[in-house]
């Protein structure tokens, strides 16, 4: 069972529907929407400031989530999905987007509306990532628009299938 633990006066808020695998930690100001899935070894730490989840959102193996104390908040949007071993501390995630496999998104950054963080990628402070564009690199500069159509078909599929996934390991054995 994952670890869920309320800290300074807040207990984690978690929707209808969500997978949270046996080793994930959960830590107080975190609200998550329905239908999301927190992979293992993946730490929401809302210890020291808020971090808001959108629904149908995947936070894949590894991943650390994190704020700095009284100056970042964490928000992702919906149909988002969040690749292994990324660290997200501080930043806005907007819907649709992706933030591939050991990416980086540090505080104040914005990754818009069906963007896509290439894997690996360190996104600095600050840095604003419009809708539909892919970035990438460390640091992480533009790299070229996405149709718009085919980030939302991407996204919602990753999302559904991560929703898939996490239904295997409801499945009692026989």
């Amino acid at each position: 069972m994952a670890l869920i633990k309320p800290l300074r006066g807040f207990t984690p808020k978690i929707g209808r529907d969500c997978f949270l695998a046996d080793n994930a930690t959960i830590i107080g100001d975190v609200t998550m929407g329905d239908g999301c899935s927190v992979w293992f070894n993946t730490v929401l730490r809302g210890d020291v400031n808020t971090i808001t989840i959108g629904d149908r959102v995947n936070i894949q193996d590894g991943t650390v989530l994190h704020t700095l104390y009284q100056k970042s908040t964490i928000e992702i949007g919906n149909d988002v999905s969040i690749g292994h071993n990324v660290t997200l501390h501080g930043c806005k995630i907007h819907d649709l987007a992706l933030v591939g496999m050991g990416a980086v998104v540090m505080d104040d950054a914005v990754v818009g509306e069906g963007a896509l963080v290439a894997a690996g990628s360190v996104v600095l402070s600050r840095t604003q990532i419009g809708a539909n564009e892919l970035w990438g690199g460390a640091p992480a500069k533009f790299i070229k628009m996405v149709d718009p159509a085919t980030a939302r078909e991407l996204n919602q599929k990753i999302a559904r299938n991560y929703l898939m996934y996490s239904k295997w390991y409801d499945e009692t054995p026989e």
